[in-house]
């Protein structure tokens, strides 16, 4: 089959510089429209992923996100909003980009091509069979995320992937492949836009059910989350004052002294 970048395809809107601000806006807005629908069509692909994910975590494994620029710092986001959204360990979703850390605010040469690197970030983890590692990658070509996935299968770990181009060898290489085909973008190649709203709604989903899964959110609320600030804290007490006949004042000491909202109502029920 043969194989296309439809995400380095010109876009189909000419002469940008041209247009009023009026118009970029409108024209952008029109192409982010389509994305929802991109996801859509990808979810049997979303369900697949996120039930071995969620099987391979009861048996306590973790899962991982490989990537490189914009596609590393959207698996290092949805990892790091993790712990404080459902009161999880740091390191039970990892979020690894390419050239570490400081790749996050500043890109690294050539660190994308790297095809062996992915495997030795991973081993700093001391990755497992049990943990599942997913390759995110809009082009669906980066060598250090196929690089990654390809040690990962040899060494009998599950492999997933998030691309935006369909039959890439990224998703040749993962065994559970995701593709959101977007098209081309508004600013030719420019996969941060439609490639990457789209990236971070699937990893929404990925995070979001696996965690509601193995039972993190109770109702429609985030019982477990970490009370980080008075916000968080006052999203809390009422949170506890909708599952009890308490005030306000006797939730807030409820969460106080528990410390979560899961355990302040399991403290007062089991009074």
């Amino acid at each position: 089959m043969t194989f296309t970048k439809t995400t380095e395809q010109s876009s189909k809107y000419e002469h940008l510089e041209k247009m009023s601000v009026q118009e970029l806006l409108i024209n952008i807005n029109n192409e982010d429209k389509t994305v929802p629908f991109a996801v859509e069509k990808a979810l049997p692909q979303i369900e697949t992923l996120v039930t071995q994910i969620v099987a391979k975590m009861k048996q306590g494994g973790r899962l991982f996100y490989i990537g490189a620029g914009t596609s590393g710092r959207l698996g290092v986001v949805d990892a790091s909003e993790c712990p404080p959204t459902f009161g999880v360990p740091f390191d039970l979703v990892v979020g690894i980009i390419a050239g570490g850390d400081k790749a996050i605010r500043k890109a690294v040469e050539n660190a994308e091509d790297n095809d062996t690197q992915a495997w030795i970030d991973l081993q700093e983890f001391n990755i497992k069979e049990i943990d599942v590692v997913v390759g995110i990658a809009a082009s669906g070509t980066t060598p250090y995320v196929i690089g990654g996935l390809e040690a990962c299968n040899k060494n009998n770990i599950t492999t997933g992937s998030i691309s935006c181009n369909a039959g890439s060898p990224l998703s040749q290489t993962a065994q559970f492949p995701i593709d959101v085909v977007v098209g081309p973008e508004f600013v030719t190649g420019s996969s941060r836009m439609k490639a990457g709203t789209a990236q971070k709604l699937v990893l929404n989903m990925i995070s979001t059910a696996t965690m509601i899964q193995l039972g993190k959110v109770k109702g429609n609320k985030m019982v477990d989350m970490q009370l980080s600030n008075k916000k968080l804290v006052d999203r809390g007490i009422k949170m506890i004052m909708g599952e009890i006949p308490v005030t306000y004042e006797e939730a807030a000491e409820l969460l106080k002294t528990n410390g979560s909202v899961r355990k302040a109502v399991d403290f007062y029920n089991s009074k």
